[in-house]
């Protein structure tokens, strides 16, 4: 940040005396002294309570109004003075899974947070995992493509185990008339085709036109209308040119991931909690070395180190009239 101090001039809230000070930026600062000597009042009443009354001001007056006031505090001026948190010292209850961030209450907005700016990278090849939208495939094939392309997309498995002449009447009462199958364009109003091997349901034909509304409406149209009836998949042929497949599922180089979200990054959800400690932070198990301290000695002779204390001796000897 350009300020790299937190500076208050003429500090007088409460019992402060026309305090002057500078607060490092990065550094833990402890403010001490005796009860009555104005460390609540520089702290809370000054700083903390500037901090919020920017913080309110910054907002919409519909917003403001649901909203306590805060009163300005008595200052000449506070300089490089970053949003604030407050922690009241109280009694809180507290469980193995407490930490910082959830005893002040920033935990939702940190998951929140993580969740919409984080990005997913796929350990195979490193590329960003994306989800292919209609709007993302229409602003790639215009700024990567020129000329005429067929929209359109694979043939379901239910469409694959028809035969030829139910395929044919399926595509059709569902307002498809053409498949692409290879280079070929086959009309099913006039033939039918001999085989569906690699056969793409066309939905649009289309050429690319830069900077045109009414072919950037109408390609989303057809994308969406393709993505539907491809369960999530869409094709695009380009005349004489690449077959680009499209996917709107978080997956790439053959792995589906968790998309980003809150409870991904929540130790107290099954999702985001560590499979080995289950978001505790701590995982039970024994220790070998600890109760057999020394491999060499026998049971008899006190390997078992649990069984040397005082209260496990009697079974112990139980455990050597077992053996």
């Amino acid at each position: 940040m350009a300020n790299e101090k937190l500076v208050v001039k003429g500090a007088r809230q409460h019992n402060l005396k026309n305090v002057d000070l500078e607060i490092p930026r990065n550094k833990l600062v402890v403010f001490t002294g005796p009860s009555g000597s104005g460390k609540s009042s520089l702290a809370f009443d000054t700083i903390y309570a500037e901090g919020q009354r920017r913080y309110t001001e910054s907002m919409s007056a519909y917003a403001r109004q649901f909203l306590e006031r805060t009163e300005k505090p008595d200052v000449d001026f506070i300089t490089g003075l970053s949003p604030a948190i407050s922690i009241q010292q109280q009694t809180q209850t507290r469980t193995p899974r407490s930490t910082v961030a959830t005893s002040t209450e920033i935990f939702d907005y940190l998951r929140l947070l993580f969740a919409r700016i984080g990005k997913t990278i796929s350990p195979v090849s490193g590329n960003e995992v994306k989800k292919d939208t209609p709007n993302a495939v229409a602003k790639f094939i215009v700024e990567n493509y020129e000329g005429r392309f067929v929209l359109g997309f694979e043939l379901p498995d239910f469409g694959k185990k028809a035969s030829m002449k139910q395929l044919v009447e399926m595509l059709k009462s569902r307002g498809f008339f053409r498949l692409m199958i290879g280079k070929d364009l086959v009309d099913l109003n006039t033939e039918t085709p001999k085989t569906i091997e690699n056969a793409i349901v066309v939905v649009d034909r289309l050429a690319v036109k830069k900077e045109d509304e009414l072919f950037l409406t109408r390609f989303a149209d057809s994308l969406e209308t393709a993505f539907k009836e491809g369960q999530g998949k869409c094709v695009v042929q380009m005349i004489d040119g690449d077959t680009l497949h499209f996917s709107n599922a978080f997956e790439l180089d053959g792995i589906s991931f968790q998309e980003p979200n809150p409870q991904l990054f929540s130790f107290n959800s099954p999702i985001g909690a560590c499979p080995t400690c289950q978001g505790f932070g701590k995982a039970s198990g024994v220790d070998v070395n600890l109760v057999i301290p020394n491999p060499n000695l026998s049971i008899r002779q006190g390997a078992l180190a649990p069984f040397n204390t005082e209260a496990w001796r009697e079974w112990h000897k139980s455990l050597i009239v077992s053996c």
